[in-house]
């Protein structure tokens, strides 16, 4: 434990360094992910513009503490929330570089450091309650490459305009009609199922089912990212993205498995911007296909054994999921912005890479503080009803395990979650201290092994320049 917050102070105080050398300003999510006329009241705070030099640099850190109460179950399996456990702790630091290599083309790198653990090592429920956690082991930070990629943009028009320094942009004119293709290593979530309300849990809710859409089984690695490319045509009217990504080469792996022939995630995005009684809003329309070695829910629980089905032991080749999002979200009034999303995957075939979520329904609120004169504070609250298949769950009521669910039996409920958080903003200090609390109900689908709900409580620190 000693050598785990060595290596996190080491972290912190390379990220100060940087920042007294490049100077500093709050970023918000990449602008690049955005359409024309996207909402941002009740979000991030907006970047600060710096001089246009080439050269874009930022820096952010993120501490996380999650507690829930002791729990009286009345029986546990391999993945179950367990009954009692210390508060844990997890840890994020990254670096977010930028160098523009000519007109319209920039190259951006994101080494990354993270560490710490999810409550029962993010496993017994579906939406798990922190998203900047992961199911890894070795709780001690580690250093890895988040993000190598290069973005060409091409003009569609001559008409420009100014955009900021911002994460993952280098400052400078953009036309305002464009096609741009992203190659290399990234998340898919930095361009589909954006949110200005919902997104990121480093500054908004923490839930795994608020920061994404819950049954997008996106293609990413163990610390959510792949690589790939994204081809987007972007105007102020509409935006269209399509991409196609590596999956992991086994179910919730390090390994990216680079046969695309055999392997691959293709996802398609319509984005419609438009004004509600002069309040901005936008809709969105994500439909993915992955295709990877996953094992049969149904042929799991056909050919269980003694031991009861094991999916792992009926993958083949080339077995497909579908599904779709739908994605919404609107300026209420200059202080306030609602939101919601609808997702559905057929669930045939066993989660990849996400969670075990097969249909999910959120709907949320956010404000600003400036009622109460704490106008860069955010207040946020949300539900959300999580759903599986019916060959999932039978799975799963025949003692099967996924990799984050596996109660030994199951009587069958949807998981209901509510999340409520309030960011206290010191923009001075460029940092925000948000004390979170979320109730769930039925962790991991089950309405009879626990007789009541779960309270999980969590403090996070956030710094970012």
């Amino acid at each position: 434990m000693t050598f785990y917050y060595a290596r996190a102070l080491t972290v912190a105080a390379l990220g100060l360094l940087a920042r007294a050398a490049f100077g500093q300003g709050q970023v918000t999510p990449p602008a690049s992910t955005l359409p024309a006329q996207t909402p941002a009241a009740a979000s991030a705070p907006d970047a600060v513009h710096r001089d246009d030099d080439g050269w874009s640099l930022h820096f952010q850190q993120t501490l996380i503490q999650q507690w829930h109460q002791d729990l009286s179950p009345r029986y546990a399996g391999d993945h179950s929330l367990l009954a009692r456990e210390n508060a844990k702790l997890s840890f994020t630091s990254t670096l977010f570089i930028g160098r523009r290599l000519w007109k319209n083309a920039a190259v951006y790198f994101n080494p990354e450091v993270a560490g710490g653990s999810g409550l029962s090592g993010a496993t017994g429920i579906g939406g798990a309650p922190n998203g900047e956690t992961f199911r890894i082991g070795d709780p001690s930070p580690q250093l890895y490459l988040a993000r190598l990629y290069v973005r060409q943009i091409w003009a569609l028009n001559s008409e420009t305009e100014d955009f900021p320094d911002d994460l993952n942009e280098v400052a400078g004119r953009r036309p305002t009609h464009y096609l741009a293709l992203n190659v290399g290593k990234f998340s898919v979530a930095d361009y589909f199922d954006q949110n200005s309300y919902a997104h990121d849990p480093r500054t908004q809710f923490f839930n795994w089912s608020l920061m994404s859409a819950g049954s997008w089984d996106y293609p990413a690695n163990v610390r959510g990212y792949t690589v790939g490319a994204v081809l987007e045509y972007i105007t102020p009217a509409l935006a269209l993205r399509a991409g196609v990504g590596a999956m992991p080469a086994d179910a919730n792996g390090p390994t990216l498995d680079y046969n695309y022939a055999k392997a691959q995630a293709l996802t398609a995005e319509l984005t419609k911007p438009y004004t509600m009684n002069g309040h901005p809003g936008a809709v969105r329309l994500l439909g993915f296909r992955n295709q990877a070695a996953m094992g049969s829910y149904r042929l799991a629980v056909q050919e269980a054994g003694p031991d009861g089905p094991d999916v792992t032991a009926v993958r083949a080749d080339r077995r497909t999921k579908y599904g779709f999002i739908i994605n919404a979200e609107q300026e209420v009034s200059k202080e306030v912005g609602a939101f919601g999303r609808f997702s559905y995957n057929d669930g045939h075939n066993e989660t990849w890479a996400f969670t075990e979520i097969d249909r999910s329904l959120s709907l949320g609120l956010t404000s600003t503080g400036a009622r109460w004169h704490r106008p860069t504070d955010r207040l946020g609250a949300a539900v959300v009803a999580n759903g599986l298949s019916a060959a999932h769950r039978a799975y799963l009521a025949a003692g099967g395990s996924g990799f984050i669910l596996g109660d030994g039996q199951l009587a069958y409920g949807l998981e209901y979650i509510g999340e409520i958080y309030y960011s206290f903003d010191f923009p001075r200090y460029h940092a925000a201290i948000s004390p979170d609390y979320q109730i769930v109900i039925n962790p991991g689908y089950n309405t009879n092994r626990l007789p009541g709900p779960v309270h999980i409580l969590a403090l996070r620190l956030h710094v970012e320049f």
